[in-house]
């Protein structure tokens, strides 16, 4: 099926009772990557319709789904009105770029901005608590909210919770860990403009860690949610997945001495290169520092890491941390 454009899909088509739109009143663009999502994505847009926080807006930005996705978007579109869900073409370069091509789209404008998977659930307050978490910070500083995730299964069950993170979020730990999911996220306009410095023909391996990583590295605002914001869909499909189950763990034990970890390392370092202009000296160091470490010899490389304070937020995420700085995996 090849994609259908805003133009193609013209006016038509009810609200359904959805309040009309209001620039005036706080507003929420929801950027929605969409790839072969059919079997989720109507409950995932149900989920969006009933959220508490009505001043919303989609942007589907499709990869070149050949299942019935398309399909669906248009049927919402159709249901829900222009004013409320827009289609465009993905860069067809992964999930992460698609995630960026919305944030870079100039034609999308809101106060608050939410990344959206095609395979989730969202909790009602979802946004409304997210928009309460951040918004005392206003426009003057980067602002990101992200939460923990309750784990269901392709029926919707139940799988418990993600894990729930006690350390306050930081640069260091930014630096070697993501701690809230991309489908969590909400962000205010100034954390879109760290983004917006990220050239296109940069490669970006995970968006949300780029996002936890450049607003911590600009001193801004990180509301961490204890509580579930969405339930978060673990299928075979899934890009990424939780990393709750010891299967899980043991896997990206794989990774890290396959070189994944070293491979983030050097993306997130490249990603903090092209903000360097919005971050702080003191911070800049702490890159600095860090960048210095990955390639020092091992006593060295231990020493600097004793001093760096860098951490992950788990016994075992920082277990394989020190493994990591050990095999010069980092």
């Amino acid at each position: 099926m090849s994609a259908v454009s805003d133009n193609e899909l013209g006016d038509a088509g009810q609200k359904c009772g959805l309040p009309t739109f209001d620039p005036h009143q706080t507003s929420v663009a929801i950027l929605l990557a969409t790839y072969n999502g059919a079997a989720f994505l109507a409950e995932q847009l149900d989920s969006i319709e009933r959220q508490t926080h009505r001043n919303w807006r989609v942007f589907a930005s499709d990869d070149g789904s050949s299942d019935g996705t398309q399909a669906i978007l248009v049927a919402y579109r159709e249901s829900w009105g222009v004013d409320r869900l827009r289609m465009s073409h993905g860069p067809r370069c992964g999930h992460a770029a698609n995630f960026l091509s919305l944030v870079q789209d100039a034609t999308i404008d809101a106060n608050y901005y939410a990344y959206c998977d095609q395979d989730d659930v969202w909790l009602e307050d979802k946004l409304e608590r997210a928009i309460r978490s951040i918004a005392s910070v206003g426009e003057e500083k980067p602002a990101l909210y992200g939460s923990r995730t309750e784990l269901i299964d392709g029926e919707g069950q139940s799988l418990g919770l993600s894990t729930l993170f006690c350390r306050s979020p930081s640069l260091k730990n930014a630096l070697v860990q993501s701690i809230a999911g991309g489908n969590t996220m909400v962000f205010n306009n100034e954390t879109r403009l760290c983004l917006k410095l990220i050239p296109t023909t940069q490669e970006v391996i995970t968006h949300d860690w780029a996002t936890y990583l450049l607003v911590t590295a600009c001193n801004g605002l990180i509301a961490y949610d204890a509580k579930p914001s969405v339930q978060y869909r673990q299928h075979g499909e899934n890009v990424i997945g939780s990393n709750i189950r010891l299967f899980d763990r043991l896997v990206r034990i794989v990774w890290l001495f396959r070189g994944r970890f070293v491979a983030y390392s050097v993306n997130n370092l490249e990603i903090a290169a092209h903000a360097f202009s919005k971050i702080p000296e003191q911070n800049q160091v702490v890159i600095a520092d860090f960048r210095k470490m990955r390639n020092e010899t091992l006593f060295a490389r231990l020493a600097s890491f004793k001093k760096s304070g860098l951490h992950r937020q788990t016994f075992f995420g920082r277990a394989g941390l020190l493994v990591a700085v050990l095999f010069k995996k980092i």
